[in-house]
């Protein structure tokens, strides 16, 4: 394989988690008499733009298909996080009824309903159905495709050229990175700003978050690998900051070559922090793999001491990062009785690979489990405060990753 950024080979692995089905293919209930498509899932890194990225196996459109399962707005903390974006952006650059802001992977409006609540002319790209239709009922206008160099051109022809792009959490979801980084370029304003925020790998390798791996994320990115991109494709990078989303991520302008802005100091002290990391040497990628096998074991070690002592275990958020884990430790039903989830778009479900139901969180209350295990660890504070009844009966929360640690509703105990 070679690198989809620059074209080099690609020698140096991260990590290997054998096979999977994708992280987002939920079954429904007629689905469970038919077979899943395992497919492998190993992650690689180009030791020339240092750019991280999965195996090609699947296609992006059966990847992000109809019937595509991923609801931004049944996160609130994240609702409150595109609230504060918005206002932000809105201040700094001046953006009034004259401006035009398009989202690049807009989901189900999450985002641009904020946009739209302040007069500023808006338009979403998506290409997934289900999210797209959600976005449109919220009175949004949509366009349902995958976004690259020609759709831009074709969106600056009808109008659409913009003084904001919005692109949160898609850099790492798009195969052409390079072609999609163009159509950036390409529908931008000659003084217009595109920002995107993404996970920032740093945080992956300390947090040893390898459960963030999965097919639909096609890189896994430092402002290193993007700096180089962006410089690729017509892009300038004038600042940068760091956000405490998705376990530590980025939010990173960029502007064209003609945009003019000066470049904060903060571009040149997070590259030199990613350098002196080691972000571009061979020893910094080399103990994911290690973690990855120490997290799955302690899992899989509590989960059976629990159903040896006769202790109900489930399941909080139907999470793709959650489906990472589950199905590189062999995790099953037996282990895990069920997955609670916000999302009416996954109740009723199954989750790919371990084929766990996902139920509506009343149960939590009904059933009174003896520990909730939140896969998707960044929201444990959210889930902490919706599901505080689990203290009343003296459950216990869990996350897995980096390690093993349980919490009442107030505060952690070790194991």
């Amino acid at each position: 394989m070679k690198c989809r950024g620059c074209g080099a080979g690609l020698h140096l692995p991260l990590i290997d988690l054998g096979t999977a089905p994708p992280s987002n293919a939920y079954l429904r209930a007629d689905q469970l008499d038919q077979a899943e498509q395992w497919v492998p899932l190993r992650v690689q890194v180009c030791e020339q733009c240092w750019l991280v990225q999965t195996e090609d196996y699947r296609s992006a459109d059966s990847l992000f298909d109809a019937d595509y399962a991923y609801f931004s707005s049944y996160s609130s903390s994240w609702l409150e996080h595109a609230e504060r974006y918005v206002a932000k952006m809105v201040e700094r650059f001046g953006l009034n009824e004259q401006s035009r802001v398009v989202e690049i992977a807009a989901n189900d409006g999450y985002l641009l309903q904020y946009v739209a609540q302040r007069g500023i002319p808006c338009l979403g790209v998506e290409p997934t159905a289900s999210t797209a239709h959600a976005a449109r009922e919220k009175g949004l206008e949509v366009r349902e495709l995958f976004f690259g160099e020609q759709t831009a051109q074709a969106l600056a022809e009808e109008g659409w050229s913009a003084d904001l792009i919005a692109a949160n959490n898609v850099l790492a979801h798009v195969p052409d990175i390079n072609d999609f980084l163009k159509g950036f370029a390409t529908l931008l304003k000659p003084t217009g700003v595109a920002t995107f925020e993404f996970p920032h790998l740093m945080c992956l390798m300390a947090e040893q978050q390898f459960d963030t791996l999965y097919h639909e994320h096609y890189s896994y990115l430092s402002l290193t690998a993007v700096q180089t991109l962006c410089a690729r494709n017509g892009l300038v990078i004038f600042d940068v900051e760091e956000l405490p989303t998705h376990g530590g991520s980025l939010r990173v302008f960029t502007q064209p070559t003609t945009g003019g802005r000066d470049t904060s100091a903060a571009v040149a002290e997070m590259l030199a922090r990613e350098e002196q990391a080691g972000i571009k040497t061979a020893a910094f990628y080399s103990t994911l793999a290690p973690a990855a096998e120490r997290i799955k074991h302690d899992l899989l070690r509590f989960l059976l001491q629990a159903k040896a002592d006769g202790k109900k275990v489930v399941g909080y958020g139907a999470a793709a990062k959650g489906n990472t884990l589950l199905n590189f430790a062999g995790v099953r039903s037996d282990l895990l009785a069920w997955v609670a989830d916000a999302s009416p778009h996954k109740q009723g479900k199954f989750l790919p690979g371990s084929r766990i139901p996902v139920v509506a969180p009343a149960l939590i209350a009904s059933e009174k489990p003896d520990y909730v295990l939140v896969l998707p660890w960044n929201l444990l504070a959210e889930v902490k405060e919706q599901q505080v009844v689990v203290s009343s009966w003296g459950g216990r929360f869990l996350v897995a990753v980096p390690s093993l640690r349980q919490f009442d509703a107030h505060c952690s105990v070790d194991f």
